[in-house]
């Protein structure tokens, strides 16, 4: 492999260009899935997989782990301040997070979102909500 000599700096990327890059990028990503989870309404959820799809349309990167690690990261509100409803995003089981479980839970049943009959799980079949759900076409 032949080494590289010489040339001009305009020619390399500065090192804390690739990092701000990849910041840009992570708050873009976090960003979008936060506005996402915010129009979810009351007594409806989506699984992570689910929004990790649609914010995937637009932004074409991320899972559902990344969707997670965003909600986790969260302070419970986003950059503007709203309240961001992380219990209402779910495991495609309809499980809530497990370190979270009975906080999720009883928000869930306060807005009576459909849940399994252990009353451990969500009902997606008939919560599940898509944001086609709220266009006003419907």
């Amino acid at each position: 492999m032949a080494r590289r000599t010489g040339g001009s700096t305009a020619d390399r990327t500065p090192v804390g260009d690739a990092g701000t890059d990849r910041t840009a990028l992570a708050a873009e990503y976090a960003g979008a899935v936060l506005a996402l989870v915010r129009r979810i309404p009351p007594a409806r959820a989506m699984t992570y997989g689910l929004v990790a799809e649609i914010v995937a349309e637009t932004l074409h990167r991320g899972g559902p782990r990344q969707v997670g690690q965003v909600l986790a990261g969260s302070s419970g509100v986003d950059d503007d301040g709203a309240p961001v409803p992380w219990w209402r995003v779910v495991n495609a089981a309809g499980s809530p997070p497990a370190h979270h479980l009975d906080a999720a839970l009883t928000e869930l049943r306060a807005e009576g979102c459909p849940l399994s009959r252990d009353g451990r799980r969500v009902d997606l079949r008939r919560a599940v909500w898509f944001p086609e759900d709220d266009t006003p076409d419907r």
